[in-house]
């Protein structure tokens, strides 16, 4: 059993951000402890929306909370996604800096935006994440559009990708690329760390509900191989396609239960 603390979005209907990621943490047997950045009735791409960001005043005081009663560093890894202003970045990466004199895995999930529709987070977020909580991480988790908005490069090959991954590397770290470009009708993840890369290559699905990559993070973040992370998605995925939301509970039993992917060496 991992004990992770993961602060990003929370819906009350549905599985995105912290309501993915906890879930599905928790049914591998898994201790989440949960710092909502946003509260939201359910994910933005429904017709209806109501909820707000939580003022970071009120999240520090969570934190001070959780810290007097030794729970805060009582963790294996910190898990930062969604960040709705600078001022909740800046709170990531004071929280991440504790975390890491601690000794605690520190994993960014950098939540940016996604093709075709490109940055869904203000240009002032973007920009302090990438210059101030990127470099904290052990392991970051962004999809390609994320990884050539961090470095400024186009990527359309793994080659490419793979070159833009190594210049995020701090010595230790390691990248995830997920979205990775396979080949036609395929994706997966590329693994950077240090000289050496590995893709874990899926079949490209229609009819995949939102919350995958918040739960491909939380996998990896609660010490999974990226290969064994990616065939439990992928089993999730299989039984979610064309549902309205992932069925991360009721699947349980089967996703759970999943074969690792083999990676190959690139």
């Amino acid at each position: 059993m991992a004990r992770i603390l993961i602060l990003s979005s929370w819906v009350a209907h549905g599985h995105v951000g912290l309501s993915a990621a906890a879930p599905a943490l928790q049914a591998l047997g898994h201790e989440v402890t949960q710092l909502p950045t946003t509260v939201l009735s359910n994910h933005p791409g429904w017709p209806h929306v109501a909820g707000a960001p939580v003022p970071v005043g009120q999240i520090e005081g969570m934190i001070g909370a959780l810290d007097a009663n030794g729970w805060l560093m009582a963790q294996d890894a910190f898990l930062v996604g969604y960040m709705p202003s600078p001022d909740h970045v800046a709170l990531a990466v004071g929280l991440a800096r504790r975390m890491r004199k601690a000794g605690v895995r520190v994993v960014v999930d950098p939540v940016l935006g996604d093709l075709p529709g490109g940055l869904y987070v203000p240009q002032e977020v973007a920009e302090t994440l990438r210059d101030a909580l990127v470099p904290l991480a052990d392991l970051l988790t962004p999809n390609l559009f994320e990884l050539g908005w961090l470095t400024g490069a186009p990527l359309e090959t793994l080659a490419e990708a793979r070159a833009a991954a190594s210049g995020l590397l701090n010595p230790d770290a390691e990248v995830l690329v997920t979205s990775a470009p396979v080949g036609p009708r395929r994706t997966g993840v590329l693994r950077v760390s240090g000289e050496a890369a590995q893709v874990f290559a899926v079949a490209l699905r229609e009819g995949v509900p939102h919350g995958v990559g918040d739960v491909f993070s939380a996998l990896v973040a609660g010490g999974l191989s990226p290969g064994l992370a990616l065939g439990q998605l992928s089993a999730l995925i299989e039984a979610s396609l064309d549902a309205p939301h992932l069925r991360i509970a009721s699947a349980a039993p089967d996703w759970t239960r999943a074969a690792p992917l083999t990676p190959t060496e690139i």
